[in-house]
């Protein structure tokens, strides 16, 4: 009965990816509610979520909490080896890029974040957290921890620009090396919701510890990207 059953999930999932290929959703953006396709398939839901799942595995769809399964626009392609930002990022991609600011205060700094920044636990750092979208879509809920000694004020400018932009109009500080790590992970109780999926639902966690043209660490960016919205690729020189 299962190998039935995944079966029936290959079919549907073959018959759903022409459709989306020829373009038959491509008006309303969405597909039709998982009732009506139960009905047209006629599978159980069950079946017919397997069938989805791997449509979303393939990058075709994405499934919004409590709106539905959507058809998706190609992943954002980044690149950790060139330093450029979200906006700027998008735009070469032929993608319209927001950014949303949740929030931003200062925070005292964690035992964690205080050595990621070379800083004393309980010391006051910069907090902002921004919500950004590709194409209307929310893709990425970041985390950004600011040392204020290089960034004075900096709380009361327009934290929708990009930040790398700020650090250079404002205070002459430009990105110098930068330290990735890339886990994947579950979602936080915050970015889930914004992000319109469910609490735990997989993310790919991308940490950045940024130095300026001085070699001084200035902060630490803490992404969570939905996974099925981006592609890492990096392309790098041969070691002689």
């Amino acid at each position: 009965m299962e190998q039935s059953s995944n079966k029936t999930a290959d079919i549907i999932c073959q018959a759903l990816s022409e459709r989306i290929q020829r373009g038959e959703f491509a008006a309303q953006g969405r597909l039709p509610g998982e009732r009506l396709l139960s009905e047209q398939f006629s599978t159980t839901r069950i079946t017919l979520r397997e069938a989805l799942g791997q449509l979303e595995a393939q990058g075709l769809i994405y499934r919004e909490l409590r709106r539905g399964w959507f058809i998706s626009s190609p992943r954002l392609v980044y690149n950790p080896l060139h330093r450029s930002h979200f906006h700027a990022m998008a735009e070469r991609q032929g993608r319209a890029a927001q950014t949303e600011v949740i929030d931003a205060h200062p925070v005292s700094a964690s035992s964690m974040l205080a050595e990621k920044l070379a800083i004393a636990e309980g010391d006051e750092v910069y907090r902002i957290r921004r919500l950004r979208r590709i194409d209307g879509r929310a893709v990425l809920y970041v985390e950004h921890y600011l040392n204020p000694r290089y960034f004075p004020n900096l709380l009361n400018l327009d934290l929708t620009q990009s930040l790398t932009d700020l650090y250079l109009t404002r205070y002459d500080i430009r990105y110098g090396r930068v330290r990735f790590t890339i886990l994947p992970g579950p979602l936080p109780a915050l970015a889930a919701p914004l992000l319109k999926v469910a609490t735990g639902s997989p993310a790919l966690f991308i940490t950045r510890i940024n130095r300026d043209q001085h070699d001084r660490i200035i902060d630490c960016d803490c992404e969570y990207w939905r996974y099925d919205a981006l592609c890492v690729d990096v392309e790098a020189q041969g070691i002689s």
